[in-house]
């Protein structure tokens, strides 16, 4: 395997209990680096979290949190430092599907989403970011996908609430590369997860992803690994002259780099 030299690494990841979050946490865990992971449904996390201790052999913390409340963020922020006395990533991947034409969206859609995809990074850069400019080091790494950038029909609130995120990495990257902070956005295309099972019902979902695949110009919907193995690289001084970028995961699937 490949060293990213991740070892003892602090990474806090948000929505770390299913899907790209937990694939991401476990790789990370499995490359020597410190996770803590949180969620809002406290004993399921702790189970997730158990996985991928026993898999890992490494210290994983598991943190209840919704990140919709500041008063939670602050609590997972503190709590993280508390026991690993650093963090040196944070990866904003909390997150779910909101997708509806203009005219079907009511202001809590839009409030509650611009809260969980937007605010709820701004609260937990805003924490983080103080420790990281007193190290002189540190890497943030927000999810996004790439309708962010090019939005279809249909795909609000997200497709705005995700250009916004793109926004703030490339505003954080500016100000605060002078501290060695750099900060990236990874753009999400179709990848199988738990989301896409649960949109299934009772059809196959493997049929689904057969005409999702017929979407993409590589011909097939990506895995979560995918998704785990750029936020791995990112998260490692491998890629230390890397900010203000966002990253397309998704086969080519978005018409714009």
């Amino acid at each position: 395997m490949f060293d990213l030299n991740l070892k003892d690494k602090v990474i806090l990841i948000t929505g770390g209990s299913d899907g790209l979050g937990f694939a991401s946490a476990k790789l990370l865990s499995e490359q020597g680096a410190k996770v803590a992971l949180c969620g809002r449904r406290g004993d399921y996390l702790k189970e997730k979290a158990n996985i991928i201790k026993e898999e890992t052999k490494n210290d994983v913390l598991d943190i209840q949190c919704d990140v919709t409340d500041a008063d939670q963020c602050k609590n997972l922020v503190e709590q993280t430092i508390s026991h690993f006395k650093a963090i040196d990533v944070l990866v904003n991947n909390a997150g779910t599907s909101a997708a509806a034409g203009f005219e079907n969206v009511t202001d809590q859609n839009w409030e509650d989403d611009i809260n969980l995809k937007l605010m709820a990074a701004v609260r937990l850069c805003r924490l983080v970011l103080p420790i990281m400019k007193e190290n002189k080091s540190g890497s943030i790494i927000n999810a996004a996908i790439g309708g962010g950038k090019t939005p279809n029909a249909g795909s609000l609130p997200t497709s705005v609430t995700r250009a916004a995120g793109i926004n703030l990495t490339k505003s954080l990257s500016n100000e605060f590369a002078p501290f060695n902070i750099r900060v990236n956005a990874i753009c999400i295309g179709l990848i199988k997860s738990a989301q896409w099972e649960r949109r299934a019902g009772n059809s196959d979902v493997n049929q689904l992803y057969e005409e999702m695949s017929k979407r993409v110009p590589m011909g097939k919907v990506g895995k979560e690994i995918d998704y785990a193995n750029l936020v791995a690289f990112l998260s490692s001084d491998r890629s230390a002259y890397i900010t203000g970028t966002a990253i397309n995961v998704d086969g080519g699937l978005c018409p714009v780099v």
